[in-house]
């Protein structure tokens, strides 16, 4: 699907206290294998997808999202009910990246790069996709 604001993606957590529209189509995906996201999430490596910071509103539970930045990295925001990660970068910025797991339904983009494969945990092997790999950030 094609988000547009007549025909938004919709998203949230997994409690339902933060609710968010998608309302342009997204940017880029990726995959990242960095040792954050691997720690944030709990797997080998997180999927999403890069938006104009105008193009994303949140329709509900805005006070419940809490952020964490990590020294030299992006803020990574959160539902502080049910901890489950929605958001890399500001949202006060001027993209932010939103976790395809976060997503109900069709995104509309599937991963095109992984990023971060200098950190590609031991024990998950990364599948011969035919995605184009970057040793750190996607340029």
């Amino acid at each position: 699907m094609t988000a547009s604001p007549e025909n938004p993606l919709r998203g949230g957590c997994g409690c339902g206290t933060v609710r968010f529209e998608i309302r342009a189509p997204f940017l880029a995906a990726s995959y990242c294998h960095c040792h954050r996201c691997q720690h944030r999430t709990g797997t080998s490596c997180s999927a999403g997808a890069r938006i104009g910071r105008a193009d994303i509103e949140i329709t509900s539970g805005a006070e419940s999202i809490r952020s964490w930045r990590p020294p030299g990295g992006m803020p990574k925001a959160y539902c502080a009910e049910c901890g489950n990660h929605l958001f890399a970068g500001s949202l006060d910025g001027d993209f932010v990246a939103v976790r395809l797991g976060a997503i109900e339904g069709d995104p509309g983009i599937r991963p095109e790069y992984r990023q971060w494969v200098s950190s590609a945990a031991p024990w998950e092997p990364i599948p011969d996709d035919g995605l184009p790999r970057y040793e750190e950030s996607a340029p």
